[in-house]
């Protein structure tokens, strides 16, 4: 077994910084200083840590403790959503997203929610009524994270996929997302959700999906409520259970579903032939809901392959008696493929089909799609398609 890579020091919680600093001679005191300069302010200069001794801020510089990431560009829409290409270190470049939530005149707060609907939308509680209230009047932000360079899974309807895998994040580099992110925000907008829905499979990266949700919600950093934070997966069932065990059901689930049959499913993404839907089944009953809660079944429309009311009734049949809701998602065009959406026509009556039979059922607003900032639109950049049935803007 390869011995386990030293933690990047902004991927250390508080108490692996004090032991840290006690075996070099400092004051453990400086620990939640340090910690609370990198997750509460977003400072990673040591130089900027003023009440941090000087002795201890070389050391740090000395260590590496510093920028890992930068902001190469910021896409945004017309409708206020924000795609940031972010450089790390190696020179690879991953996507976030910034979606604020719906606002001006006459709007009002939607189910579909596009990100949020995804993020827990129906546990409110007195629970959480502290937190809600320092949200009072501003814009309230879900920010959509990515957790690999590449992804493995090879969804036929995702454009992340298209170049495969070329990496893992380290915990440190999926937490710089939020950071960067968070130092952009427009004045009134507040960072809410965060959901781990961008370029990769989160559950493939498993430990470090793991370690950066402990950093986002520890309470001396970001602080993020677990309520306020879901994690995407394309069905890795074991790493389901694992993360069930791991986090005792706190971090809200969505799956990737997108058919109701193996054989369906298995044409859209190659994983089903590994764990099909029987076995995802099994782990999404087992997986230890909070009270209140639901797993989020996400379902990609796509004309012609999922999108007939007939599936939607086998859909209904295959979740009976989950605590479920289903999104919606009309296939965002990716330049990669051939496939697209069905008409709205076909996407109303599959919701109706889902509604009758007493699901809550949203059809996700797109939004982003202007600046390839939508479901399944963000791309590793110079990717050459490696998927079959794709094919290249010149083809």
């Amino acid at each position: 077994m390869k011995p386990a890579l030293p933690l990047h020091p902004i991927a250390r919680l508080p108490e692996e910084w004090r032991d840290a600093l006690v075996q070099r001679g400092e004051r453990a005191f400086a620990a939640k200083q340090i910690f609370n300069w990198i997750h509460r302010h977003g400072v990673v200069d040591p130089a900027a840590m003023t009440n941090v001794s000087a002795r201890l801020r070389a050391s740090l510089a000395e260590e590496g403790l510093g920028s890992l990431a930068e902001i190469v560009h910021v896409h945004r829409s017309a409708d206020g959503t924000r795609k940031l290409v972010v450089r790390l270190k190696d020179g690879a470049t991953i996507e976030t997203v910034l979606l604020p939530a719906v606002s001006g005149p006459g709007a009002r707060p939607e189910p579909e929610m596009d990100a949020d609907a995804a993020a827990a939308d129906d546990d409110e509680d007195e629970d959480d009524a502290a937190a809600e209230e320092a949200f009072r009047g501003k814009i309230r932000v879900t920010q959509c994270i990515s957790t690999q360079v590449g992804c493995a899974m090879g969804c036929v309807f995702c454009a992340s996929g298209v170049a495969g895998w070329k990496r893992h994040l380290g915990p440190e580099e999926i937490v710089a997302q939020v950071l960067l992110g968070r130092a952009l925000l427009d004045e009134g907008e507040a960072l809410r959700n965060v959901v781990f829905m961008g370029m990769g499979e989160p559950l493939h990266n498993y430990d470090g999906t793991a370690r950066a949700l402990r950093l986002l919600t520890h309470p001396d950093g970001i602080a993020l409520s677990t309520r306020r934070v879901t994690v995407s997966t394309s069905g890795l069932v074991p790493e389901i259970e694992r993360l069930g065990r791991d986090f005792n059901g706190q971090i809200a689930l969505a799956i990737s579903l997108h058919a109701a049959d193996d054989e369906s499913r298995s044409a859209l993404m190659p994983i089903n032939k590994k764990y099909p839907i029987a076995e995802l089944l099994a782990a999404l009953r087992a997986y230890p809901m909070q009270r209140r809660r639901r797993i989020t079944i996400e379902y990609t429309l796509v004309s012609g392959k999922n999108d007939d009311v007939d599936e939607a009734r086998k859909l209904a049949r295959l979740l009976r008696g989950m605590p479920v809701k289903i999104n919606l998602i009309p296939m965002n065009p990716i330049e990669a493929s051939t496939l697209g959406p069905p008409d709205m026509t076909r996407v109303f009556a599959f919701q109706q089909a889902l509604v009758g039979s007493g699901y809550s059922c949203f059809i996700r607003r797109r939004r982003g799609d202007d600046v390839s900032a939508a479901c399944g639109q963000l791309v590793l950049l110079g990717a050459k398609p490696k998927v079959k049935g794709f094919r290249t803007s010149a083809s």
